[in-house]
């Protein structure tokens, strides 16, 4: 059908014309470029094998490509001669972690056996979450089966990203104490199908991760594995990040890392998971590790009078360390409880802090997302281009705070689907400063009732500013002591001590209580880290919060 010439009006028609022309030369131009673009896309996903197998009780004609492996049901022609067309199945090679041989053996044999045919191990979509399914492919003769294994084996070996050999850290305190029971019934069944060989380590205490890490020979491993929650994960990126530092003898400037992370949740929020799978599902995030789903993520480094105190993802100051500092003595509560209690209890003494905020706009704030995409690949290839700004475009701010959060991830959670932080991406340079000014009580409820709502309205209030930076500066004017809680039931009514400058603060970093100086410099690092998965807008709600 020939396409429709574009109408245009022109102050003359001459001028007019020869747009139609150039219009419709390039149009000729696609069509006769267009065979040979089908033709380059049939010789790259050229024909490697077709053969007979069964699947079930039936008989396929099996094709197997580059890219794919198609089957489809072989049938008898009608008695008039009418072919009979069946929509075949497709299985995408990207998908496919493992291929095994099947053999019949009897019972105590170990070795050997009939040949009965190949498995094929694959992930299929539902929704964000991966599940592992197997592909039954059944013929008896061995030349036949041993020709497809080696041809598949030899076409998944192409996929350089797949991870062979594996660090894991697990964290047998996180959240319920469910980490190694997590790993050995959901993961390392998963990691024995794709042959990919670990070496673990259970942590035993705060920082073992990261004395380890400085330690061992990362030359010998393809990736990195954290079982955990927030803290575990923050704790392995850093000591990612400072290992790196020390191997390329850069102590002041941070360095990528070599290896990828992948992270198994096993927290009571994991919005690092939920930010980079969609979801808290240990399956899907050991499926995107054996598939090889690698995603950049930003960092941040946070500092206190020039000492570096340590890498994250997300800072929170005000209400979202009182509220951690709450719960934290409340651990023998169940995680939700305890929640909701540490939320209500900060609220009714909800207090401001007396800030001075000095922040760097990104230089990516009026582009849109596609063209932040669009030039990820140039941040790799230069991860302080983003930062390299001059002194005179930062910007103060100053006053009366409720609560500060400096995020450099969206920090997706089943309670909160579209983040705390729903302007950021993964990796797109800057992170989210939100700034929320003194407020009532009743205002600063609505502002956090919408952070779970469908409609994302929680920064249309007057008090709340957000901004997209690249570094932040926090300095507290008058550090607000928080009075001891006397009784579970009665609020303190005392007001709060104001202390000398030079005091400390509780600071909310990736879920951990963090004491920092009165002073703290945030700053942004593009693409610093990689890690196993898939970038998401929205996560699976499945939690939530019914407590304000």
């Amino acid at each position: 059908m020939a396409e429709p010439e574009e109408e245009l009006q022109g102050e003359d028609g001459g001028s007019a014309k020869k747009v139609q022309k150039r219009s419709r030369r390039k149009k000729e131009k696609r069509r006769e470029e267009e065979p040979q673009v089908l033709e380059e896309e049939n010789q790259s996903d050229c024909v490697l094998l077709r053969g007979i197998f069964k699947l079930g009780k039936k008989s396929h004609d099996v094709l197997l490509t580059r890219t794919r492996l198609t089957w489809t049901p072989i049938v008898p022609e009608t008695p008039t001669g009418e072919p009979c067309t069946l929509q075949p199945g497709v299985v995408l090679l990207q998908d496919v972690f493992a291929v095994k041989v099947k053999r019949r053996r009897a019972v105590g044999q170990q070795t050997g056996g009939a040949f009965l045919g190949l498995a094929l191990f694959y992930c299929r979509r539902r929704g964000r979450k991966l599940e592992e399914d197997t592909l039954h492919l059944h013929n008896s003769s061995s030349e036949h089966t041993h020709r497809w294994y080696s041809t598949l084996k030899e076409q998944l070996q192409a996929f350089s990203s797949r991870p062979r050999y594996l660090k894991v850290f697990i964290n047998p305190c996180s959240h319920k104490k469910e980490a190694v029971y997590i790993y050995r019934e959901h993961v390392a069944p998963l990691f024995k199908v794709a042959d990919v060989r670990t070496d673990i380590t259970v942590t035993e205490r705060r920082g073992h991760a990261l004395s380890v890490m400085k330690e061992c020979k990362l030359d010998e491993y393809d990736g990195v594995v954290c079982v955990g929650g927030d803290g575990s994960v923050a704790e392995v990126c850093h000591a990612m990040v400072l290992r790196a530092q020390l191997d390329a003898d850069s102590p002041e400037k941070p360095v990528k890392p070599a290896l990828p992370l992948g992270i198994i949740p096993a927290g009571s929020t994991d919005v690092v998971s939920c930010s980079v799978h969609g979801v808290r599902d240990p399956p899907t995030a050991a499926m995107h590790i054996v598939l090889g789903h690698l995603q950049q993520l930003d960092m941040c480094s946070f500092s206190s009078f020039g000492q570096l105190m340590r890498f994250g993802f997300s800072a929170m100051f005000g209400f979202g360390a009182q509220s951690l500092a709450r719960a934290e003595k409340k651990r023998w509560m169940p995680s939700s409880q305890r929640r909701e209690y540490a939320l209500v209890k900060t609220l009714a003494r909800l207090r401001p802090e007396d800030c001075q905020i000095s922040f760097l706009p990104s230089n990516r704030t009026n582009r849109n997302l596609s063209e932040q995409q669009d030039q990820q690949q140039d941040q790799q290839q230069d991860p302080e281009s983003v930062v390299a700004v001059g002194e005179e475009s930062w910007a103060t701010i100053q006053g009366l705070y409720l609560s500060i959060s400096v995020m450099s991830i969206p920090c997706l959670s089943p309670v909160i689907p579209r983040g705390l932080a729903p302007n950021t991406r993964l990796a797109n340079g800057s992170a989210s400063l939100i700034a929320v000014g003194n407020a009532s009580r009743s205002e600063f409820v609505k502002h956090l009732k919408r952070y779970s709502s469908s409609s994302g309205q929680q920064f249309s209030f007057s008090f709340v500013e957000t901004h997209d930076i690249s570094a932040v500066k926090i300095q507290l004017q008058a550090v607000a002591g928080w009075p001891e809680e006397e009784s579970e039931e009665e609020e303190s009514k005392t007001s709060p001590i104001i202390q000398s400058e030079g005091a400390t603060c509780l600071w909310n970093i990736d879920g951990e209580l963090v004491e920092m100086a009165n002073e703290v410099l945030i700053r942004v690092h593009p693409c610093l880290v990689t890690l196993y998965g898939e970038e998401v807008d929205e996560a699976e709600s499945a939690v939530s919060c019914s407590c304000i």
